[in-house]
């Protein structure tokens, strides 16, 4: 899996944040890389389920992607 830099931002308070692009990055990430999950003999996964665990993840980053839009979608009061 290639490594990933995700930038950390001091949010209010004591939290991070976590930029969505990067959050979306990641989980389509996982996503891709999973279908590699049940290749090998030892594998305790089945095709069928790698993908449906790839497909949550991809949906969820859509999710998130639209959600996003919609948020800076909206125009202010």
């Amino acid at each position: 899996m290639k490594p990933l830099n995700v930038p950390l931002i001091r949010g209010i308070g004591e939290g991070l944040v976590i930029p969505a692009e990067q959050v979306t990055a990641l989980l389509r990430g996982l996503a891709d890389e999973s279908r590699h999950w049940s290749d090998s003999a030892e594998a305790e996964l089945d095709p069928p389920t790698v993908e449906a665990v790839a497909s949550v993840l991809r949906r969820i980053a859509d999710q998130i992607d639209v959600e996003c839009i919609d948020f800076v979608s909206v125009e202010p009061l």
